[in-house]
């Protein structure tokens, strides 16, 4: 009989197959963007355009049997364009609510940046407490609902910059970068044979995503592991090239994803292989070079890398090596490649209790 865990995997690695149909040659990607579903998360693409984000965003929600919407923000876009607002209803000549694009599972928010501070604050609340208050009323979001924002690093003429309290919000910030020869051959060729996005089939539902969001609080992190977390977090509050360091918004978020990771690879257990895979997509965004790092032509990966490494890995969890704290994965390249080991039994509150 399998257990939930594996139950769990073997739906993830089913939805991630469903996606990477028409996402080629970017894996990685589409196990993070994932993993964000499962955590519950958000993501911030930074990246130029025309390299399938929108793509992913329909293959994600039409795999997953789920509502998409997109939402391409401009300067002259006001809250309510996204959020929807109230309309007189001519019969009854009473005001209704008209629920924006908000309202669905997957929102695609092109090009965030170039919506004004009071439209991007509105998408904050949503991000945050999953609802959308309008005229006094609080409106709840479907469940799931992820937010896939994108944003174009090389035109910054007439955007708003996200301040760093939205940027924390985001779980994850990714970059699909452009794809390699094989795989753009595979993308020109399933475009000219109509393999297109709306052809993927529904491999679960919305039910079970939710379902599978409460299954994943159930997976232990050891203690030993929690400290591990936190004590990668401090780094990046006392190096010399870090103006602004992570915050203990940084520790949740990486736990939560963790837990996922995990799950993902079949284990009740966090080991810190987990922990190191997600470095790079947690922590970039959230921390601040100083302007001395910045003229010495630093890249916030490399100092993070550098920075995270210092940080030894536990003894006798999971695969972690003590005499190269880095073997778990790179913190730049979030690549890193959790082992399995056979956990099958879902932990009891006594397990759980003596975890934390």
């Amino acid at each position: 009989m399998e257990s939930e865990v594996d139950q769990f995997q073997k739906a993830f690695r089913r939805i991630a197959a469903n996606v990477n149909l028409v996402i080629h040659g970017k894996a990685d990607v589409v196990r993070m963007a994932l993993v964000a579903v499962f955590a519950d998360g958000h993501v911030l693409f930074e990246d130029v355009p025309g390299l399938g984000k929108s793509m992913l965003a329909r293959a994600l929600s039409n795999s997953m049997g789920a509502l998409s919407a997109r939402v391409q923000c401009t300067p002259d876009m006001l809250p309510g364009d996204i959020t929807g607002s109230s309309i007189i209803d001519m019969k009854t000549m009473q005001l209704q609510f008209k629920p924006g694009p908000v309202f669905t599972n997957i929102l695609l928010v092109d090009e965030i940046n170039r919506a004004t501070p009071k439209t991007q604050s509105a998408l904050l609340e949503c991000m945050a407490e999953r609802t959308v208050s309008v005229d006094g009323k609080s409106n709840a979001l479907p469940k799931p609902f992820l937010v896939l924002a994108t944003q174009n690093p090389v035109e910054q003429a007439g955007t708003f910059p996200l301040p760093e309290a939205q940027l924390d919000r985001f779980l994850f910030k990714l970059k699909m970068g452009y794809p390699d020869e094989d795989s753009e051959l595979l993308v020109m060729r399933g475009n000219a044979a109509g393999l297109e996005v709306d052809n993927i089939k529904a491999v679960t539902s919305a039910k079970e995503i939710t379902a599978m969001q409460q299954l994943v609080t159930h997976v232990v992190i050891p203690e030993a592991v929690e400290r591990y977390i936190l004590q990668i977090v401090a780094s990046t509050r006392t190096d010399p090239s870090i103006l602004l360091g992570a915050s203990p918004r940084a520790s949740i978020t990486l736990s939560k994803a963790a837990r996922v990771m995990a799950a993902s690879d079949g284990r009740w257990t966090v080991y810190p292989e987990d922990v190191r895979a997600l470095l790079g997509p947690v922590l970039a965004h959230r921390i601040m070079l100083s302007p001395e790092a910045v003229l010495r032509g630093e890249s916030v990966e490399d100092v993070l890398e550098r920075v995270t490494n210092r940080v030894r890995a536990p003894l006798g969890v999971g695969n972690a090596a003590p005499e190269n704290p880095g073997a778990a994965g790179s913190a730049k390249t979030g690549n890193g490649t959790p082992t399995k080991r056979p956990t099958t039994k879902r932990p009891g509150r006594r397990a759980k209790a003596a975890a934390s």
